[in-house]
């Protein structure tokens, strides 16, 4: 660690030049703020795409772990690799990490859903959260968790990995009341850390695009899509659940059309969603539906300002993805959750829209169509709602910045 007195180095780790267009979102937020609460600090980041985010944010990027192996099929070659291969690559990761944060302030732990085990196994992202950790300590590196989402986690293993690495931290903060209270369900203290919205509420409105123009006069919907597999995105992937799933929108869009919207896809992973998308078209097309761009809008997005203007152009959002539900929040767009994760249900109860709110593998069409037809009718009482929760969660991340980074309070103050 450096021995100056105000931060210099700082180090944001993240699933970020990956795809996801809300992780991209929080990296945004992050590095806005962070060089706004200290000016001249050399923003590093650790992350999965480290040309990708080096490139946009003109920073240092450095993968999160700077060696893979490729799969092999064999068990017997396996255990094999892991022995004359796998050691000595594990132990050049470790040196990796060590050399990486030998001379940094800090390292922060953002959100990005690292902390529950949807589409993770423990060797994977949890084992290099607790590399990462266990390195910033023998730097003497301050190590913070800032707004993260925690849970659930049902492998033991990676329970395990989370609970050590949070264990290790500085400072703890967590996105909703359900992680705080999931981590102590399954026996970790959580005595001083706090609960602070999400950190892409903290996205400053200039750089958030107006309501654009409508599509006509029609209302028009903006569904959300997400190439779902099954409810804890095992990677056996479930054929059966994700054709259902591309059904019941299909099925919900034809209904949303023959009732006059229009209808505006989005997506929220550029690699992920690729799939749902084409899959959706060509459901619908085959039912009679056209793509003319204005009943049916489909327009590509590789950015997650891309998401944003489309999001704008919107009345209503309905969604699944975190972030294309938290991203229209922050627009103060009245949303419909078709809800796969927990974190969804307390992102939308904390907004007060419960009401609002479906399991994905329980979707009632009729009650999805009554559920617009209501946000439709109380627009405006609804809207303000949002807005004045949205304005709020600006002000407590405001707080955590200044508390974290503001006066060197983050490097030499927190503990």
């Amino acid at each position: 660690m450096s021995t100056h007195s105000e931060p210099r180095k700082i180090g944001l780790f993240g699933i970020f030049g990956a795809g996801n267009l809300g992780n991209e979102c929080t990296l945004d937020a992050m590095i806005y703020n962070l060089r706004r609460h200290v000016p001249g600090a050399q923003v590093s980041c650790i992350c999965s795409g480290p040309e990708e985010t080096a490139l946009k944010y003109a920073v240092s990027a450095f993968r999160i772990r700077p060696v893979s192996l490729p799969p092999i099929s064999s068990r017997t070659i396996r255990w094999l690799r892991r022995i004359f291969v796998g050691v000595p690559v594990e132990l050049y990761r470790w040196f990796n990490a060590v050399a990486t944060l030998r001379d940094m302030d800090m390292l922060v732990m953002t959100g990005t859903g690292m902390l529950g085990d949807f589409g993770i196994r423990p060797f994977d992202l949890h084992y290099d959260i607790l590399r990462w950790s266990v390195a910033a300590k023998l730097c003497r590196c301050k190590l913070f968790f800032v707004s993260v989402g925690v849970g659930p986690i049902l492998h033991p293993l990676s329970r395990r990995f989370v609970k050590a690495a949070l264990s290790l931290a500085n400072y703890r903060s967590y996105r909703d009341t359900f992680s705080k209270d999931y981590l102590e369900s399954v026996d970790f203290k959580t005595d001083g850390d706090v609960v602070y919205p999400d950190l892409a509420f903290s996205l400053p409105m200039s750089m958030t695009p107006g309501s654009s123009q409508r599509n006509g006069h029609k209302a028009v919907i903006g569904m959300g899509l997400m190439t779902y597999y099954n409810r804890r995105s095992t990677f056996e992937a479930d054929e059966t659940l994700y054709h259902a799933y591309v059904a019941t929108v299909g099925k919900f869009v034809a209904a949303l059309v023959q009732r006059k919207y229009a209808v505006r896809l989005l997506i929220g992973d550029v690699k992920y969603d690729q799939r749902v998308r084409e899959d959706l078209r060509r459901h619908l097309e085959a039912g009679g539906l056209k793509f003319d761009g204005t009943t049916i809008v489909d327009e590509p997005a590789s950015t997650f300002d891309d998401v944003l203007s489309q999001l704008a152009a919107t009345d209503i959002v309905v969604a699944s993805r975190f972030h294309n539900v938290l991203l229209a929040l922050m627009l103060n767009k009245p949303v419909v959750a078709i809800s796969y994760h927990e974190k969804v249900e307390a992102l939308m109860s904390s907004v007060g829209l419960t009401e609002f709110c479906q399991d994905i593998d329980h979707v009632d069409i009729d009650r999805l169509c009554d559920q617009v037809t209501m946000l439709r009718d109380n627009a405006g009482s609804i809207t303000h709602k949002i807005e004045r929760t949205a304005e709020g969660y600006r002000k407590e991340l405001n707080k955590q910045y200044d508390h974290l980074f503001g006066n060197g309070v983050g490097v030499n103050g927190a503990s």
